[in-house]
């Protein structure tokens, strides 16, 4: 049975290409302020401040027993135990089921600073005038069971004029501590105007400072950032506009704005009014419709230094070096589409995140027959899954969690 749900769940077939939005849907109707209730039941009050990131230390496999796994799902927070049994806490509740809650979704970014702060989106108040953006988390406690998020600040930019509501997805970091995010813009159909923009600190308010770098992404998703500061971001469907930003895995170069203003490289307006950068470097490195790229959604980093992306219409995830040559296919669906019911055994990856043991976790956002357009998730369909390597090797899927409702992001955290 399909479910029916707002359009940022929605699919729709372009062409030959299969489209799918990005993000979990939003229920609520109110914008929460802080604090935030975690699912032990204790309010936290905000108490930390932004300060500028620095490069995390590398981790070895020992790190894996305590490394965290994070999915937003159902409009919660759901934190897992890396390795089996796959231990699960909720921490943060979605409004409709918590009048403290908030809504959750998209992409999970930890500061790489080891302050325990998130980026996660938060859209909690749709439809009630209050907007969207990625909220800003300070996590407490050090295992699944004990863990409690207090937001301290969000990201609110504007977003372009679009048919569909305007929706967030990714988040990533440059080395200084500046943070980037995209936002969709229109999902399956209509111009390219998701967003990819710079945001400078400090993060503890509702009104951080930000400078829009691309206007023009057709369906914008995971963001991934090298270690020399240079910005990957996925688009899942094709453009034929001028300029615009589509159809695979494009490498944005520096230097990039340093503040929202001409001196600092950020002196024009887009059509919203909202500062905009005077210049932006952006090459295509990975088309889409090869190798089973139908749709390219999640980015990750291997451990040898090449890129995870992951195509959710075609249930595929491949490995590519940061240049864009073909590596190999880690995950690929073991036959054609189901005539019923998941559209694939191995499910439909969106977003991708590492553990520090190389293991590749993906969230599965449960793709089915029926609806409009001739697919969609299905009630509860999705799944979180796990993929382990022997030798290098990837290893068939272990489900961490089932029965999920749109799961679409993930993030993973080294105590």
């Amino acid at each position: 049975m399909f479910m029916t749900t707002p359009l940022r769940c929605v699919l729709a077939i372009t062409a030959v290409v299969l489209l799918i939005t990005a993000s979990a849907c939003s229920n609520s109707t109110e914008d929460q302020q802080l604090p935030v209730t975690g699912s032990n039941g204790t309010t936290k009050t905000t108490g930390a401040t932004g300060t500028t990131g620095t490069t995390q230390e590398q981790t070895d496999g020992a790190s894996a027993s305590s490394a965290i796994v994070f999915n937003g799902q159902g409009n919660d927070l759901d934190a897992y135990t890396a390795l089996p049994p796959f231990t699960h806490q909720k921490v943060i509740t979605n409004r409709a089921a918590d009048p403290n809650g908030l809504d959750i979704n998209a992409q999970i970014c930890f500061f790489p600073d080891g302050s325990r702060r998130f980026v996660a989106g938060e859209d909690t108040g749709q439809g009630n005038g209050i907007t969207q953006g990625w909220g800003i988390f300070q996590l407490d406690g050090s295992e699944v069971g004990e863990l409690e998020a207090t937001q301290i600040g969000k990201l609110v930019p504007t977003y372009q004029s679009a048919a569909d509501n305007a929706e967030n997805y990714g988040c990533g970091f440059l080395s200084d501590g500046r943070i980037l995010t995209t936002d969709i813009g229109d999902q399956a159909l209509g111009p390219a105007n998701g967003q990819l923009i710079v945001w400078f600190p400090p993060f503890d308010s509702h009104e951080v400072r930000y400078c829009k770098l691309d206007v023009d992404i057709a369906t914008a998703q995971s963001i991934w950032v090298s270690s020399k500061d240079e910005v990957y971001v996925a688009s899942a469907r094709p453009t034929d506009e001028p300029g615009a930003t589509g159809a695979g895995v494009w490498r944005y170069t520096g230097p990039f704005p340093t503040s929202p203003d001409a001196a600092g490289g950020c002196g024009k307006a887009d059509a919203t009014g909202a500062p905009l950068a005077d210049t932006v470097n952006k090459s295509l490195v990975i088309k889409a419709g090869e190798h089973g790229l139908l749709s390219p959604s999640g980015l990750a980093p291997a451990p040898n230094g090449n890129l995870y992306v992951s195509s959710v219409a075609s249930g595929v995830i491949a490995e590519f070096r940061t240049d864009g040559t073909f590596v190999r296919t880690i995950l690929e669906p073991p036959g054609p589409a189901a005539e019923s019911g998941p559209l694939y055994p191995t499910g439909t990856p969106l977003g991708l995140a590492v553990g520090p043991d190389g293991s590749l976790y993906y969230a599965d956002i449960g793709l089915v027959r029926g609806g409009p357009g001739g697919f969609g998730p299905g009630p509860k369909t999705g799944t979180l899954r796990r993929i382990a390597f022997i030798n290098g090797e990837p290893q068939p899927p272990e489900v961490m969690a089932r029965d999920l409702a749109f799961p679409d992001g993930v993030g993973v955290l080294v105590p």
